[in-house]
């Protein structure tokens, strides 16, 4: 592996990043972009191919804590410390809207994916999913060329008592299903160890899988029905799903707090601490 650029903030702490979708080609080159997030609420666009930061935009006062683009890249979706969820365009360097559903708490995740265009009863090709750290989940259908944005369902899951402090908590984490269409995941503290897999159609949750840890990261491939669990206790769990016998990997030196299935689903990536492992799945 091969560093091959590298973008500095002074003073500022980046807190998260996202690949725009869809790379465009340019006179025969590539034209990448990666969006970031930043302690003083700053978003930041750099071109990968030009080496340089192409825009800077300001929707948020607190930290963000998420990010995203839409299914097309046309918008960026960003959710900072205080729950609020920004929608931004970086054609025109504008928040064109500001979502304070679940404003009070981190907003912890992210995702958008692509759908029929009247699918669920709403208008709009794209579903997106906010999650924030008191175990909810927000699901909308939007159409952002069109000005329309619906909540389409709304999650909250229950948790025992826990320890003061959200901080002290595992994160909640949830991902759309790649092979289930209309079906998200959901991982977090609650009165059991498990995943749950929630139908948007039957408004209920269609399968569970137990675990052995509460879980700190989550990442489902878009190639096979795999899905890949990190665990505080420096586990990675693959599970092929439906249900069936987990494997579990060690090597991490300390919580794995991330882990990607790549676009084809032939590699995961997963880090700890000081270390950033690439796996090669087989068959």
């Amino acid at each position: 592996m091969e560093l091959v650029v590298q973008f500095q903030v002074l003073n500022q702490s980046c807190q998260c990043l996202a690949w725009k979708p869809c790379p465009i080609v340019v006179w025969g080159a590539e034209s990448q972009h990666v969006v970031a997030g930043y302690s003083d609420g700053t978003i930041r666009v750099f071109s990968i191919s030009r080496t340089e930061m192409e825009l800077k935009m300001h929707p948020h006062a607190v930290a963000l804590t998420a990010i995203a683009y839409s299914t097309d890249g046309e918008m960026i979706l960003s959710g900072g410390k205080d729950g609020l969820v920004a929608v931004s365009s970086p054609r025109t360097g504008m928040t064109i809207r500001i979502l304070t559903d679940h404003k009070g708490s981190p907003i912890t995740v992210l995702q958008c994916t692509r759908k029929q265009y009247r699918d669920f009863g709403v208008e709009g090709g794209e579903l997106w999913l906010a999650t924030s750290s008191d175990r909810r989940v927000s699901v909308w259908a939007s159409d952002w060329l069109k000005d329309k944005c619906e909540l389409l369902d709304w999650l909250s899951f229950p948790a025992p008592a826990g320890p003061k402090g959200l901080g002290s908590l595992p994160p909640s984490l949830a991902a759309f299903c790649p092979w289930e269409h209309g079906t998200l995941v959901y991982i977090g503290f609650g009165m059991q160890k498990e995943a749950l897999f929630y139908s948007l159609r039957k408004k209920q949750v269609v399968e569970k899988i137990s675990l052995p840890y509460f879980a700190t990261s989550l990442s489902l491939s878009p190639a096979a029905r795999f899905m890949a669990v990190g665990f505080g206790e420096r586990l990675l769990r693959l599970l092929r799903c439906p249900a069936s016998d987990a494997q579990d990997y060690a090597g991490h030196d300390d919580t794995v707090h991330l882990c990607r299935f790549s676009p084809s689903g032939h590699r995961l990536l997963t880090a700890s601490h000081s270390a950033v492992l690439v796996w090669e799945l087989a068959g």
